[in-house]
């Protein structure tokens, strides 16, 4: 499994601790959205996307299985963000 595409827009809210949202392109034919960029305490982190269940609990919706490709999803989703600009304020 390659990540063929990732694309990422950053944000900066005051008081958000999140930075961005990605979406990754696997192999050109399976994408994921909504993984979300956190500032977190010992830094910058993704959380894949998730939905709030009945009892209030989040959720993954879709999540790598072993750490070698959460470790593959995030480097490529840093390198991304590290490469992308804040969009300008109006």
């Amino acid at each position: 499994m390659q990540i063929t595409d990732v694309r990422v827009r950053r944000f900066e809210k005051e008081g958000n601790r999140m930075k961005g949202i990605a979406t990754i392109t696997l192999d050109n034919c399976f994408i994921v959205t909504d993984i979300r960029i956190i500032d977190g305490e010992k830094g910058l982190f993704i959380a894949m996307p998730s939905r709030k269940t009945a009892t209030g609990e989040y959720k993954d919706i879709a999540h790598p299985l072993d750490q070698e490709t959460r470790n593959m999803f995030q480097d490529a989703i840093m390198e991304e963000f590290n490469n992308t600009e804040l969009p300008e304020e109006e």
